[in-house]
């Protein structure tokens, strides 16, 4: 901790302190405080904890055992809720419109409490895909003292002695379309797929982002791979909040102490060395739009252009993050991107200890879910950005896991994912066929749908290599295969993706980076004359009205991470203004 750092007035004295508030001391005492608690800091602890999902079922008890750390440290802890969507459940129908969205305004449903009950500190315990990112972007929009927690990875479950988790199920509805199994298995692998608490078991958007919650210091490290029900997540979450009560104490690090362009660039650096989701190039600049920082998808480009990937963890790989953790969580892979010089050391951890310290002790490379640095299992991390002149602005695609570098087919065009799915379903599919499902960005969604249905079922049908898909909408952390996704600029606004016509030639090479429409400029010029825009059936209603409305008219594009607000948002000590007033 830097003890030079003056502690000024607490933020929550300006709300508890003096004659005029002996109203809100009434108040206090009313939700059962007495003088000594209302004198200590007080500490937000945030949670998804509902019954939307699996993943949040068992955050009440980490996010009680936070509070208990809290007050141990000499904190007041105060309890509040966000909302949770599970993209699990809403996956393939339109409820998935309304993901992405769900993160804006978990980061602004946090900051309206923080900021309307002055807390001097926060601490975010979430468990699912949105969650993560809304409660990061919500800590660095505050910059007061904060910390976030993983509610932890499920453990997987076991299907004729093989592990299975919820990819392996979409996976064998793939083969049941197919007819390569039938639907009493399909159902087994259902059953067995989930086992108790937690979210995805793999490398997918979840784990990806409670990865990066390590990386950038918001979290302790180790602490995101501990499974959902074991019990070092309850000693994780009291360490969590005796940390962060230090750092109230200390007034650092604060947020914007530790996200920084180098620190975020280490987020970059461990996505690609995990094959992680490609979801992180929304939600890393997004992030980083909260601070001031621009960090666009070219910046995350450059960093998984540079970096190895090392790991062997699905969707890519075979293991899961409960094997992750047995040989010692993401401080294993950190500490060889260090040893390579793919991390900046000197960034910061929750307790304010350089990275490169912090590593010190970590476990080596078990050489098997993850590699030595000397021996990653390609030169080049596991996401590529392509571009072209179907992509102006970039697109991403999952490289981890694909043999095949280039790919060329005649595109069939889908005006939104309920026209592709139909196809997929019916399997009236050709090795060759590029699918290119449109006005699925996030204003054209609206709200920038995943096709992870979609990418599942081909996959699990055989066709992960051998058909290619392309879309403005984005996937799931568990999509592989030839699937290329956040098409900037979307069609919705005037992206060169709404040109695209039946059969028209479209190439796709990892090598060089490149998503190509084989079509003359000079005859995209005459499409883009007489075109007129589609309106989907069926999505009208959707920007009526409603939180929806508010989120088209506000949101940006894709390579900028969706974010609906310009960022870099300063908020004033209200409690050490008046009190400089008054010297």
């Amino acid at each position: 901790m830097n003890k030079n750092k003056q502690r000024e007035p607490y933020r929550s004295d300006i709300m508890k302190k003096g004659p005029i508030k002996a109203a809100a001391r009434a108040m206090l005492r009313g939700l059962g405080l007495d003088d000594e608690d209302i004198a200590q800091p007080f500490v937000g602890v945030v949670s998804s904890h509902g019954e939307m999902s699996a993943c949040n079922m068992r955050l009440a008890e980490v996010a009680e055992q936070a509070r208990w750390g809290v007050y141990r440290g000499g904190g007041t802890p105060r309890e509040f809720n966000t909302i949770s969507v599970s993209d699990a459940l809403v996956n393939g129908h339109t409820g998935m419109h309304y993901s992405l969205m769900s993160r804006e305004v978990i980061a602004d449903s946090i900051e309206l409490v923080m900021r309307a009950h002055q807390y001097d500190g926060l601490l975010c315990v979430g468990a699912c895909d949105k969650n993560f990112p809304g409660m990061m972007m919500a800590l660095a929009r505050l910059n007061v003292p904060g910390a976030f927690l993983n509610g932890g990875p499920a453990l997987p479950g076991r299907f004729k002695e093989q592990p299975v988790e919820i990819k392996s199920v979409a996976e064998y509805t793939g083969q049941l379309i197919l007819r390569q199994t039938d639907e009493e298995e399909l159902e087994a692998v259902s059953r067995a797929a989930w086992p108790a608490a937690g979210c995805c078991a793999g490398q997918f958007t979840a784990n990806t982002m409670g990865m990066i919650g390590e990386v950038l210091g918001f979290s302790p490290l180790g602490s995101s791979t501990i499974p959902a029900v074991h019990s070092q997540r309850r000693a994780m979450a009291r360490k969590a909040g005796r940390t962060l009560m230090k750092v109230v104490e200390a007034n650092f690090p604060l947020p914007r102490d530790l996200v920084t362009r180098e620190s975020l660039e280490n987020a970059c650096a461990a996505v690609a060395a995990t094959g992680g989701s490609t979801n992180s190039v929304l939600h890393i600049p997004a992030i980083a739009n909260e601070v001031g920082i621009e960090f666009t998808m070219d910046d995350v480009a450059a960093v998984f252009e540079r970096t190895p990937l090392i790991t062997h963890l699905s969707p890519s790989g075979p293991y899961l993050y409960s094997d992750l953790h047995e040989v010692g969580g993401i401080p294993v892979v950190l500490k060889q991107l260090l040893a390579g010089g793919y991390l900046h050391g000197n960034c910061l951890t929750l307790d304010g200890q350089p990275l490169s310290e912090a590593l010190a002790g970590a476990p080596d490379a078990d050489g098997k879910i993850v590699m030595p640095i000397a021996e990653p299992r390609t030169a080049n991390g596991g996401l590529t950005v392509l571009r072209g002149n179907l992509a102006p602005d970039g697109a991403v695609i999952k490289t981890a896991g694909i043999a095949r570098r280039q790919f060329t087919g005649r595109a069939r065009v889908f005006e939104c994912e309920e026209e592709c799915l139909k196809v997929v379903v019916a399997a009236d599919l050709h090795e060759g066929d590029v699918l290119v499902i449109r006005n699925e960005g996030p204003v054209g969604g609206p709200g920038m749908r995943e096709m992870v249905t979609v990418t599942a079922l081909l996959y699990g049908m055989g066709f992960g290599e051998s058909i290619a898909l392309i879309t403005d909408g984005r996937f799931s952390g568990a999509s592989h295969g030839f699937c290329v996704g956040y098409v900037t600029p979307e069609a919705a606004l005037g992206g060169p993706l709404a040109l695209v016509e039946d059969g028209d030639t479209i190439s796709i090479d990892l090598d060089q980076k490149s998503l190509t429409l084989e079509v003359e400029a000079q005859q995209l010029a005459e499409r883009e004359a007489t075109l007129v825009r589609a309106d989907p059936s069926g999505k009208a209603h959707l920007i009526a009205g409603g939180y929806a409305q508010k989120y088209v008219a506000s949101v940006g594009p894709a390579n900028r991470g969706a974010v609906t607000h310009a960022g870099n948002v300063h908020w004033p000590n209200e409690a050490a203004i008046a009190a400089a007033k008054q010297e």
